[in-house]
C-alpha cells in the first residue's frame, strides 16, 4: 500500500511524471510551529540536478503545505503537502511500450495491475520518495522537540571502494559521535566523511558514467539521542521497523544494523554490550555497542545506527539485450536521464525513513505511557 505508520502516519501519491508527487502526514500534534522552510532544506538535499554525479533533470522540487497549518502552527489535523513536476519529458520513455527495462519494474507492474506508467518508472520511481523526505522533515522537527533526536545518514562505499564500518574501530566511532549533515555536505557530492576514499568514490561514480553504466553503494545512517524503551517485542521490533522503512526505498537491498553481517564473526564474549552506570548521564549505558542502540527489538539508549545497500540503477543508457513484451529478442538502450549512481541522494530518503519510524515509535510508546498513569 502507500501508507506508512499507525499514530505518525504518511500516504504519498504520485508518479514519476504526473503533475505532481506529495503526500498527507496524519497524527501530527496541534501546536507545532511548521511553515515549507522547515521541510524545503531536505527536499533540496534530495533533488536531482544537485551535482555531475546525479541526473541532469532539473526540478526545484519547492513545497506547498495546502492543509494542517494556520499562522505557521499544526493544527492536528492532517497535513497535505505537494510538489509540482516540472521537467518531464515522456517522449524519452517511448521504448517502454515495446521493452521492459532490465531489472526494472515496468515487467511486474503490468502484471500485477494489468496496466502501467506510459512513462518513467511510475510509483517505483524515486520522485515518489519527495512525499517521504517532506514527511520525514515533519517527523524530524517534532522528535528533535521530544529529546533533541539527531538523525545523520551518509555514504560508506560506493562499488568496492569503501569507510571502514568496524563498531570497534575508533575512527568510525568518532564519525557516528560527531558527524552532522553540514559535514555530509561539505564533503562533496559524494557525501562520504571519510577524505581518505571520497575522492576514489567520485572517479568511481565518473568510470561508470562515461561507460554509460551505473554503479551501487551502501548507505549508513546514525541517530542520537534515542528515548529508552522505544519499539515492540516480537514483530514490532525497532530494528524490525527501521528494516521495513529502509527496503521500501526504490533499489535498496538489504539492511544491516550494529555489527551486522560482519558481527558473526565474533563469539559471545566480544560481541555482547557489558553495561557500566555513567555519572554524568545518571543511567546505565553500555561500553560498547554492537547491538546497534537496540536489545530485544527496543532502543536502549544508545546510538542507533545501519547501513543500506543501493543496488545499481537499474536504467541504463548502454545497450542491452532483452526481449518485447511478446517475448521476440531485441536490444535496448534506454533514454532520459538518469543517477550513474542513486547512493548519494538516497542520503535525505534514508533519514526521512527513520525520522518516520522514530516518530510513530515514540508516539506508541507515550500512548502506553499514558494508559499505565490511567491505572496506576
Amino acid at each position: 500500500m502507500s501508507s506508512f505508520g499507525r499514530f505518525f502516519t504518511v500516504t504519498t501519491y504520485g508518479e514519476s511524471h504526473c503533475k505532481s508527487v506529495g503526500c498527507i502526514v496524519d497524527g501530527v500534534p496541534p501546536g507545532m510551529s511548521l511553515t515549507e522552510e522547515d521541510i524545503q532544506p531536505q527536499l533540496s538535499r534530495r533533488r536531482p540536478g544537485q551535482s555531475k554525479l546525479s541526473t541532469p533533470r532539473n526540478e526545484k522540487d519547492k513545497v506547498m503545505i495546502q492543509s494542517g497549518t494556520e499562522f505557521g502552527k499544526t493544527l492536528g489535523t492532517p497535513i497535505g503537502m505537494y510538489v509540482l513536476n516540472e521537467d518531464q519529458r515522456p517522449h524519452d520513455y517511448n521504448e517502454m511500450d515495446l521493452y521492459p527495462r532490465p531489472s526494472h519494474a515496468d515487467f511486474t507492474y503490468l502484471e500485477k495491475y494489468g496496466v502501467k506508467s506510459s512513462s518513467g518508472g511510475g510509483r517505483s520511481s524515486a520522485r515518489e520518495t519527495i512525499g517521504r523526505v517532506a514527511a520525514g522533515a515533519i517527523a524530524e522537527k517534532f522528535l528533535k522537540q521530544v529529546s533533541n533526536v539527531e538523525i545523520v545518514a551518509f555514504v560508506t562505499q560506493i562499488g568496492s571502494i569503501k569507510m571502514n564500518r568496524d563498531p570497534l574501530n575508533a575512527k568510525f566511532q568518532h564519525v557516528l559521535n560527531t558527524i552532522t549533515r553540514e559535514k555530509v555536505d561539505s564533503m562533496g557530492p559524494v557525501r562520504c566523511p571519510d577524505t581518505s576514499v571520497a575522492e576514489d568514490m567520485v572517479h568511481e561514480i565518473e568510470k561508470y558514467r562515461g561507460n554509460k553504466d551505473s554503479i551501487g553503494g551502501v548507505v549508513t545512517c546514525v541517530i542520537r539521542n534515542v528515548p529508552v524503551g522505544l519499539g515492540e517485542p516480537c514483530f514490532d521490533k525497532l530494528e524490525a521497523l527501521l528494516a521495513h522503512a529502509m527496503l521500501s526505498i526504490p533499489a535498496s537491498k538489504g539492511f544491516e544494523i550494529g555489527s551486522g553481517f560482519e558481527g558473526v564473526q565474533l563469539p559471545g564474549s566480544q560481541h555482547n554490550d557489558p553495561f557500566y552506570f555513567d555519572e554524568e548521564s545518571k543511567r546505565l549505558r553500555t561500553k560498547t555497542n554492537n547491538s546497534g542502540g537496540t536489545q530485544g527489538g527496543i532502543s536502549n539508549g544508545e546510538h542507533i545506527y545501519f547501513s543500506v545497500p543501493f543496488k545499481s540503477a537499474a536504467t541504463i543508457s548502454q545497450e542491452q539485450n532483452t526481449a518485447t513484451y511478446d517475448g521476440e529478442h531485441g536490444v535496448l538502450a534506454a533514454k532520459g536521464r538518469h543517477d550513474p549512481s542513486v547512493t548519494p541522494r538516497a542520503v535525505p530518503i534514508v533519514e526521512a525513513m527513520a525520522a518516520l519510524v522514530l516518530a510513530d515509535a515514540v508516539l506508541v510508546q507515550k500512548a502506553r505511557e499514558f494508559g499505565k498513569n490511567i491505572v496506576s
